[in-house]
């Protein structure tokens, strides 16, 4: 146990860093339309559908009970 504490714990920690490190680093090379942030678009609510979009499933569910979709 005290192997594990004192070699193999603190490895995996550092290791974790460099390679959290190497992505954030790494984008010092990407091209500069790949280094901006990702651009917001305004999603409308009242465009957005719940419906499935699987025809397969969504036949499936066309005049069925309430009660039967509940499950």
């Amino acid at each position: 146990m005290t192997l594990f504490r004192q070699y193999i714990a603190p490895f995996l920690i550092v290791l974790v860093f460099l390679v959290a490190l190497l992505a954030v680093s790494s984008r010092i090379f990407l091209p500069n339309d790949l280094a901006a942030p990702a651009p917001i678009e305004d999603t409308d609510a009242a465009n957005f559908q719940q419906t499935p979009r699987n025809p397969a499933i969504s036949s499936s569910l066309v005049n069925q009970p309430a009660s039967t979709l509940a499950h």
